[in-house]
């Protein structure tokens, strides 16, 4: 079933997440597919939004979010944006003018409650069969996992961050 699009999941707590959505864009791209690819929480200009927009003119990048979003509060503005951004994604999504469409930490934008599983999953079941739709972030609810058609845990089991290394321009951000 080559022209089947699946929806996968990437997850847990271990590093990797992003960079998997990453990869997957870039061999995405070289077989001269069309990709989506929203980051939730996010709005600093992290170094893949740059390359993204210099080398892969097939990738469109788009954040949904403030900053690095961490807070255990957040905001209506936080609330604000990434609502906005799943309706955008719902229209994307019905459009069908992408083959793959990414949901950068949309895991972490539902575990901080910025929108509902339920609302997530009606959007993605609304998908083109052929259209592949990944999820990523920590805490990936039950319910997203049992709609999902393949799921990927990262397990940290060494990490330099618990050293006190703080995230490197370029490896981390």
């Amino acid at each position: 079933m080559q022209n089947r699009g699946y929806i996968q999941v990437y997850t847990g707590n271990g590093k990797g997440k992003t960079t998997a959505a990453l990869g997957l864009s870039l061999r995405a791209a070289g077989a001269g597919k069309r990709i989506f690819f929203a980051q939730f929480i996010k709005g600093r200009r992290y170094s893949e939004v740059t390359a993204i927009e210099q080398f892969l003119p097939m990738v469109k990048i788009k954040q949904y979010g403030l900053d690095c979003f961490i807070a255990k509060d957040p905001t209506q503005v936080d609330i604000d944006a990434a609502q906005s951004g799943l309706n955008e994604i719902k229209e994307i999504i019905l459009s069908g003018k992408y083959d793959i469409i990414i949901l950068d930490e949309a895991n972490i934008a539902l575990f901080y409650g910025l929108f509902s599983v339920r609302e997530l999953i009606d959007v993605i079941t609304q998908k083109p069969t052929e259209t592949e739709i990944i999820i990523t972030g920590r805490y990936a609810p039950p319910e997203l996992i049992e709609v999902a058609d393949l799921v990927t845990e990262m397990k940290e089991i060494k990490h330099y961050f618990n050293k006190g290394i703080e995230a490197r321009i370029g490896i981390e951000c």
